[in-house]
């Protein structure tokens, strides 16, 4: 516990209330020079279990991986929870993060943004796209946005579960605090985008109903 207390930070929120009216910590008409220097641009796709072409299937990975997305069951078992209002509407939905490394606990306020629900086309084939993005918050260790989405390709049937990511390290004024983000933060941020893959295809083949009982 004293560490923790050592470790802390000023601006942690301690519940979701608390984030109700906290600013974006970044300009979001400037996200794209938050990759520059120090910070950092992701872009992972995992495939899922396929569906016949066309539509999404009632029942079927797409829309099963889109309710998963919406309730962030893809961090489940990672470093990384979050206590949010269920019944609030998706878009600007206030998110308390609760992250843990190395037996140390920190909270982070995340606000959605966009939502995103299309057709689109991409070099000359039409994919069916949902998902959704968060920003993060004043008191938040980094500064940026994350997109979470789920496409279809509806010539094969294939789906996959892609995550976007702007980041760039916050102005963090405790040095201890500044010292242990700059060595492990950012390999805490890439085991739980690979968790957050392995998981949605985990779950989504688990839940997903079988084309033969559709």
């Amino acid at each position: 516990m004293a560490l923790d207390r050592l470790l802390g930070h000023q601006d942690e929120p301690r519940r979701l209330e608390d984030l109700r009216d906290r600013p974006l910590n970044f300009d979001p008409e400037r996200l794209s020079a938050l990759a520059s220097g120090h910070g950092h641009e992701d872009d992972l796709r995992q495939p899922l279990a396929s569906e016949p072409p066309g539509d999404p299937v009632p029942g079927g990975p797409w829309e099963t991986a889109r309710r998963l997305m919406r309730d962030y069951a893809f961090a489940e078992g990672s470093a990384v929870g979050a206590v949010f209002d269920r019944d609030a509407p998706l878009a600007g939905r206030d998110m308390l993060l609760r992250a843990s490394f190395y037996g140390l606990r920190f909270n982070l306020g995340v606000r959605v943004g966009e939502v995103r629900d299309e057709t689109q086309a991409v070099n000359g084939r039409r994919a069916r796209v949902w998902g959704w993005n968060y920003r993060t918050l004043a008191g938040h260790l980094e500064r940026g946005r994350m997109d979470y989405e789920v496409w279809k390709w509806l010539d094969s049937g294939e789906v996959e579960f892609r995550i976007t990511a702007v980041s760039r390290r916050a102005h963090i004024r405790n040095p201890l605090l500044r010292l242990g983000f700059r060595l492990f933060g950012r390999r805490q941020q890439l085991r739980f985008y690979r968790h957050a893959c392995a998981e949605m295809a985990r779950l989504t083949a688990l839940e997903a109903r079988p084309a033969e009982h559709r």
